[in-house]
C-alpha cells in the first residue's frame, strides 16, 4: 500500500492502530461476510456495506445490486451512502460522523463517493488485488489513496478478516455468478 500506513496482525491503516476499532471492525466485517450468501442467492453481487453512526447504530446496510438493477453505479458502498443520505435528508453526511464497513476494498468509483459524502472512516475486508485475482473485476487505479484520505481527515483500516472474504468471492465465482465488467476490446 502506497503512502502512510501502519500495520497490526496484517491489518493496515492510515493512522496509529486502535485495537478497539480493529476488534469492532472484525466483528462487523465477519458478520457481513457471513450474510453475503443470502444476498448472492438472490442475484446480488458479492459485496456488502454497512454505515454506522458514532454511537454504534446501523444507519444503512446495502448489497451490490449492479446486475439486479442493470446499473453499473449500484455498488454496495454507493447504495449504502444513497440510503444514508435519504435517511438524513442531505448529501453532506460529515456532521453525522459516520463510518462505512465493506466486505472488500472500495473501487475507484466508491472511493470518490465515500470522500464526497463526508463519511469519516472506512473499514474493509479483502484487498483489491485479491478481488481482482479471484473475480476478474477491475477495481481501478488508486495511487496513494490511504494517504489522500488521511490528508482529508478520513481514517482507513483494511485487510480485515480477508480469508473469510476471499472464500465468499471464490464461492461466488464457483457458482457461475455474473462478473460484470465492460468489454475493453
Amino acid at each position: 500500500m502506497e503512502g502512510f500506513t501502519t500495520e497490526y496482525n496484517g491489518i493496515i491503516s492510515n493512522e496509529k492502530i486502535d485495537v478497539q476499532k480493529v476488534e469492532f471492525a472484525r466483528q462487523v466485517i465477519l458478520g457481513l461476510q457471513n450474510e453475503l450468501s443470502k444476498y448472492m442467492q438472490n442475484g446480488f453481487g458479492p459485496f456488502l456495506a454497512v454505515i454506522y453512526d458514532e454511537q454504534g447504530n446501523i444507519v444503512s446496510k446495502c448489497s451490490n445490486s449492479v446486475v439486479n438493477d442493470n446499473c453499473s453505479l449500484n455498488h454496495a458502498e454507493i447504495n449504502a451512502i444513497r440510503k444514508a443520505e435519504e435517511i438524513f435528508g442531505t448529501y453532506d453526511l460529515s456532521k453525522y460522523n459516520l463510518s462505512i464497513y465493506v466486505t472488500a476494498e472500495p473501487c475507484i468509483m466508491c472511493l470518490g463517493a465515500i470522500l464526497w459524502s463526508g463519511i469519516k472512516a472506512v473499514y474493509y475486508g479483502v484487498k483489491s488485488c485479491d478481488v481482482e485475482q479471484i473475480t476478474g473485476y477491475d477495481e481501478g487505479f488508486k495511487p496513494n489513496w490511504f494517504k489522500e484520505f488521511s490528508n482529508r481527515g478520513i481514517t482507513v483500516y483494511g485487510n480485515i478478516e480477508p480469508e473469510s472474504g476471499r472464500d465468499v468471492l471464490k464461492k461466488y465465482i464457483k457458482a457461475g455468478s455474473v462478473v460484470y465488467k465492460p468489454s475493453r476490446k
